[in-house]
């Protein structure tokens, strides 16, 4: 196939669309929507998430060292995309996107009660990289909608409808197209085994 060669940009695609939570030390919390998010350590597990110096939640990242980051679906498209155009300091995001902050386990973040998971963290570490400033956390404790685990304890995130970014525009995820492991399955149907 032909191809032409463009300028170096950030074209990975497609992205996680998450909303993170946030709070400063006068215990006002926001979110800000992020694409740029990654896992980037299985022991101990931690994240990463890019924020420009300049976004109102940047400051309220280097005052408190916490934050979660809450899982977003199609029924949480329109406030994914609020809070990612609206600021903090002029807009309470919970209240403007009609988002309910529930108390974290680990973290004084609150969570997005409407998130169908929410992943609390630590700041161990932020990395200036010239646009943006990656926070390194660690993930502290991880919260699950119960209607999305199985009778045999497993999750089934295939049931809670999440969305991601790709060059501009939210995508539903609608079908998987295979498992971990399934181009070197030597039999036929296996069933994925269900227990964590």
């Amino acid at each position: 196939m032909a191809k032409q060669v463009w300028k170096p940009s950030t074209i990975l695609n497609p992205v996680p669309a998450v909303m993170v939570t946030c709070m400063g030390k006068d215990g006002k919390p926001n979110i800000i929507t992020l694409a740029w998010v990654g896992t980037i350590n299985s022991n101990p597990p931690m994240v990463s998430i890019s924020v420009r110096k300049e976004r109102y939640s940047y400051q309220l990242l280097e005052e408190t060292g916490q934050f979660v980051v809450n899982l977003t679906t199609e029924k949480l498209a329109f406030a994914t995309d609020f809070c990612g155009v609206k600021s903090g300091r002029n807009v309470d995001k919970f209240a403007a996107a009609n988002l309910t902050p529930e108390k974290a386990s680990r973290v004084d973040v609150p969570l997005i009660g409407e998130s169908p998971v929410n992943i609390e963290c630590i700041v161990r570490n932020a990395v200036e990289l010239g646009s943006h400033v990656m926070f390194i956390g660690e993930i502290v404790a991880v919260d699950v909608d119960e209607a999305l685990i199985d009778e045999y304890g497993k999750l089934c995130l295939e049931k809670a409808g999440l969305i991601c970014y790709s060059h501009g525009e939210y995508w539903s995820l609608k079908k998987s197209i295979g498992y971990f492991g399934f181009s070197v399955t030597k039999r036929k149907n296996i069933k994925r085994n269900n227990k964590r």
